[in-house]
């Protein structure tokens, strides 16, 4: 077996991949929790939504070796390309940090996961819209649970909110690459990305008016994960998750 794999990305396959990209690299980020939490009940509510998260990924790699048709599986797709053939947001490949990056990062990516997934319920690719029904299920009790955190956190001491914050500003340069518009040949497939930026606004500036925290204005908006224009965080993740496989080529267990 190859060390590293060569993907046929037409559009569809480019797209899926996007998306198990970006809930691979988030259920790792969120498992690195494991062990770490700040009490029991939120260790395994981090595990869960991790395991959500991997369950997404599985079925749309599933779903990009069908549209692709070149005889990789959801093993290759996460453990057998390079940096540069992964397609997810640079959001979620940003260091675990602290409790409270890791809860505001929750926030802006599941509520913009959970809007994405309900508009994508209604694409005209089957396979697709009854993943997404589900998918949007899912993403509102992330939603819901994070949220409740940034309140708590927003809400709480000078210390937690100052945290919030500095997390808000920290991982707001990365949220314009969210509604990047995904290509035109995929129109009806997928949902206009774009058309969701007002409602994600609206529900996220209520959500910190409620925690007291404000958005911050950004000056310059980091781009170019779709792209495979990733920082070295992901590089530092993905030697660490794809060491045994790539040491081990074709094991099994």
């Amino acid at each position: 077996m190859s060390v590293t794999i060569a993907v046929a990305e037409t559009p569809l396959v480019r797209f899926l991949l996007g998306r198990a990209d970006d809930a691979l690299i988030l259920g790792h980020r969120l498992s690195e929790w494991t062990g770490r939490a700040p009490i029991l009940e939120e260790e395994l509510a981090l595990a869960n939504m991790a395991l959500d998260l991997i369950g997404q990924a599985r079925a749309l790699y599933s779903m990009a070796a069908e549209a692709e048709g070149g005889g990789h599986d959801e093993d290759a797709y996460a453990y057998l390309r390079d940096d540069a053939q992964f397609r997810n947001l640079l959001i979620v490949e940003q260091p675990r940090g602290d409790f409270a990056d890791t809860m505001v990062r929750q926030a802006l990516y599941a509520i913009y996961a959970k809007l994405f997934w309900q508009a994508a319920s209604r694409s005209t690719h089957p396979p697709l819209a009854g993943f997404a029904a589900k998918t949007a299920k899912e993403m509102a009790y992330h939603v819901r649970h994070a949220s409740t955190w940034v309140i708590r956190l927003g809400d709480g001491t000078e210390a937690s909110r100052a945290r919030a914050q500095v997390a808000l500003e920290r991982l707001a340069p990365y949220v314009e690459e969210m509604f990047e518009p995904e290509d035109d040949s995929l129109t009806g497939i997928v949902p206009a990305v774009p058309e969701l930026r007002e409602d994600w606004e609206r529900e996220v500036r209520s959500l910190l008016g409620e925690a007291r925290l404000n958005l911050p204005d950004v000056v310059f908006s980091q781009r170019g994960g779709r792209a495979g224009r990733h920082g070295e965080a992901l590089g530092h993740l993905l030697a660490v998750f794809q060491h045994l496989h790539r040491s081990h080529p074709g094991a099994t267990w």
